[in-house]
């Protein structure tokens, strides 16, 4: 077991910056996001592009912080903090995905599944979280938030280009 300041530290970064690239590496895998999104049809309510990803940023860093307190907390037994960070790690892999298949492949209704599979794992996520860790299982409920809004605009913009 650690105890050593250092080591949380560096820990604590690689599970920061793991969950930061990943929405770097999704973002630079899906191609042209503002030209894309400057084309689509948008619903109402839609914020302007430069928010998107002044939010992810916060957010990464917010799901790399809660995972950390996950895995550093020794009040819960090794099997259940690493179920949940197995949950933590799919869903962010769904996350990572779904740029890709919104605006590099442009499918917006597998976007939308791919969305509404995230949304669920979120909750999941959450409710594993809050039970070894509150903070760590509250801190995510601006998540899941933004991604029911996401769900929204993913789902009406699949429903308005489908009528093109």
């Amino acid at each position: 077991m650690k105890n050593n300041k250092k080591s949380d530290l560096t820990d604590l970064f690689l599970f920061i910056i793991s969950a930061e690239l990943t929405g770097v590496l999704s973002a630079l895998l899906s191609g042209n996001f503002s030209g894309t999104y400057a084309e689509i049809p948008k619903p109402p309510l839609s914020p302007p592009a430069w928010l998107f990803p002044a939010v992810w940023t916060v957010l990464y860093a917010v799901m790399g912080i809660s995972a950390y307190l996950i895995y550093s907390y020794r009040g819960a037994d090794r099997d259940t903090r690493k179920s949940a960070l197995t949950v933590y790690w799919i869903q962010l892999f769904i996350n990572f995905s779904w740029s890709i298949v919104f605006f590099r492949l442009n499918l917006f209704a597998a976007a939308a599944a791919v969305i509404l599979t995230l949304l669920v794992l979120i909750a999941i996520m959450i409710k594993m979280f809050l039970k070894i860790r509150l903070a760590a299982g509250y801190m995510n409920i601006p998540y899941l938030i933004w991604v029911i809004f996401a769900s929204y605009l993913n789902i009406a913009t699949a429903v308005m280009a489908g009528r093109r």
